[in-house]
């Protein structure tokens, strides 16, 4: 038996900011080993996007075969935490760590839960990555081309992201919106600003581009979707002299986006909108990932009964919020979000309260037996 709690703690002691690799995925194969998970571990790629580690983990063989996904890497803690971000301490019934919200909980929640659980029909998987809090570049995507060249493809996935919102249970993610980051550079002449004549200005002509795209309506949503939205984040000149017009301007905006756009499309939208109001900007652009929408199906039903029987909470099917490796892994199977209550991650102790971790490994028991009914769910 493993104490999800315990196996949490060992994870947050690892210190993995994204990306990550090491001692945090020895830890997770320590775990993993002795249930009869054949471990398969890889590094790939260069800074700044690598050096990035894979883990796919499987137990079993044939139909069904259930995946869950995760992530070991975390963000950077920052400053101000009342406990070190690495101690794993519980503090009035809530452990405290960077990962313990996002999402090193959920994972050992589910190996905890397939620890009770003897192998039998089917096929078991964990696909965990080391790069989900980054741009993923060596991560989950690299994962798939591993699996397809090895002809693995689960029948459903399950991520462990944390999606609850005021309880566990309440929240479950059928899909994500699309993100798309982009940079419009606006170039210019410096010169003096007693000299306007001598030089060109690029903040007029960047702040006529930044006031036509904050007017565009993208759509009023879906059914299964919020509106869309692009918001700028950031303005900037290399200069911060009081006395020099800038060389050149850039803005930096995202759009997180339905299914009713493709991250292509609205990239060619700016950059029309960059050319018209700014002769000669150049726009780059890095899509994270696009939107989707898992149908409703067995794995819904699976999840949303295993949540009520365990909480008695008639769970939200969502798609609001920020993205997650869905956006990838729904290439292979039906896949879904469901994890603990999410209003700590990224924040100065993050925190997990220790009965939501509990709580969450059995209703991941619950899940697996019900898919594999290998034998009736726990009481």
């Amino acid at each position: 038996m493993i104490d999800p709690v315990s196996l949490a703690s060992q994870l947050i002691a690892c210190p993995s900011v994204t990306p990550a690799s090491g001692a945090v995925f020895d830890v997770l194969e320590a775990a993993l080993r002795p249930l009869g998970f054949d471990i398969d571990r890889w590094v790939m790629g260069e800074a700044p996007d690598g050096p990035t580690e894979n883990m796919i983990a499987i137990r079993g063989h044939g139909a069904p075969h259930f995946g869950f996904a995760g992530h070991l890497d975390v963000v950077p803690p920052g400053e101000g935490w009342s406990v070190g971000p690495y101690e794993a301490q519980v503090v009035d019934g809530r452990l405290i760590g960077r990962g313990a919200n996002d999402m090193k909980s959920a994972i050992a929640a589910y190996v905890a839960a397939v620890a009770r659980i003897a192998p039998g029909a089917g096929t078991l998987s964990l696909l965990i990555t080391g790069d989900e809090e980054g741009y993923a570049t060596y991560g989950t995507p690299r994962i798939i081309d591993r699996l397809n060249a090895r002809g693995i493809r689960p029948d459903m996935i399950l991520i462990g992201e944390p999606t609850s919102v005021d309880r566990l249970g309440d929240t479950v993610k059928i899909g994500r919106r699309g993100s798309v980051n982009m940079w419009i550079d606006v170039p210019g002449v410096q010169g003096h600003v007693a000299y306007p004549h001598r030089a060109t200005n690029p903040v007029p002509p960047l702040a006529r581009v930044v006031a036509a795209l904050s007017e565009v309506h993208l759509d009023d949503g879906t059914d299964a979707f919020p509106p869309s939205n692009l918001e700028f984040t950031a303005v900037s000149t290399p200069t911060d002299a009081s006395n020099v017009i800038p060389g050149e301007a850039t803005a930096q905006l995202n759009i997180r986006f339905n299914n009713l756009h493709k991250g292509s499309d609205l990239v060619r939208m700016v950059e029309e909108i960059a050319a018209r109001e700014a002769p000669g900007a150049k726009v780059r652009a890095r899509i994270s990932g696009e939107a989707f929408l898992t149908p409703p199906g067995r794995l819904f039903d699976i999840i949303v009964e295993s949540i009520r029987e365990e909480t008695g909470a008639e769970p939200e099917l969502s798609t609001s919020g920020g993205t997650s490796d869905g956006r990838f892994l729904i290439q292979l199977c039906p896949v879904v979000d469901f994890g603990l209550p999410n209003a700590t991650m990224h924040k100065l102790d993050e925190s997990a309260a220790v009965e939501d971790i509990r709580a969450l490994s059995r209703i991941y028991e619950r899940v697996v037996r019900k898919v594999l009914a290998t034998e009736k769910s726990p009481d």
